[in-house]
Formats: C-alpha cells, structure tokens, sequence
C-alpha cells in the first residue's frame, strides 16, 4: 500500500515504514498527521484518486540541517561577484500508518538497534551515537593521537 501526500509544497509518494527527508514540520510529542492525501493505492494497479478521509501518520526520526549550497552570482565585465551559502532544514519522518475506508496499514516494528539509536540520540549520548555509525569504533570517535614529529635537520 501507498499513499502520495502534498507537504511542504512538494508531493511524496510514501508507504510504511519508509522514511522521508521534509522541509522542517511541526509535530506533537513526535507525531506527525499529514492531512492533505491526494491519492491512495490498496493493491497493486488499483490507484484510487482524491483521498479524502484518508490520513497518513508518521513520526518524528531527526531534525537537522542538509548541506551546505553555494550561491555564487556573476556579472561578466562588471566586476560584480557575490557569493553566499545556504543550509535548508529538514525533518525526517518515518511513516507509521496510512489509514483509508476503516482499513489501517502499519509499519513493521523497529529492530532492537535501530530502538538503541533512536534513543540516543532523544538523550545526545556520544558514546551510542560513535558505536552506532558503521565503520566507526568508540576510540577512534574519541579522537586521535598526535603523529610523532620528523626531525628537521640535515645530517653532514
């Protein structure tokens, strides 16, 4: 099942479970209700348009700032340059349920570690944040020792 919902003056075609990078919404306790559903789809190849009484929930995952864009603007033989930088924000939402005509479809249930992280980062713990990331052990999260130093001088 999906459903494609208008928010933030851009459309997404979203189902459960999945997860979606916003522009930023206010939430309630973490709860999100998008309203405004356009279409709903129960089966495959069956597209029902205008889905009024439809509602598609989600939940608050993250809340941040995307990349940095540059901005430069140029007049050639003018000696004009301007540049500026600008970071959009963000929330990101996981979608929980999309209910339509009394049938209610949910999510699957988050992992244990997926439980971990999410909690870590509601309290800002760096160690579960540092161990949580692929690749990345706590001591290396931690910092790193300074490299010994060369000796400059020249031998005769």
């Amino acid at each position: 099942m999906y459903a494609v919902i208008r928010a933030g003056g851009k459309q997404y075609r979203v189902a459960p479970g999945d997860v979606i990078r916003m522009e930023t919404q206010a939430a309630k306790d973490g709860k999100v209700e998008f309203g405004d559903v356009l279409a709903v789809s129960a089966e495959p190849g069956s597209l029902v348009t205008g889905g009024s009484g439809a509602s598609v929930t989600g939940e608050v995952v993250e809340q941040g700032r995307g990349a940095k864009i540059l901005v430069f603007h140029y007049k050639r033989k003018k000696q004009y340059k301007k540049l500026r930088g600008h970071r959009q924000d963000y929330t990101a939402v996981r979608i929980t349920e999309i209910a339509y005509e009394g049938k209610s479809f949910k999510a699957p249930e988050l992992t244990k570690k997926e439980k971990k992280v999410k909690a870590a980062a509601a309290e800002g713990s760096e160690e579960v944040k540092a161990s949580a990331r692929p690749g990345k052990t706590a001591k290396k999260a931690a910092g790193k020792k300074p490299a010994a130093k060369k000796s400059a001088g020249k031998k005769k």
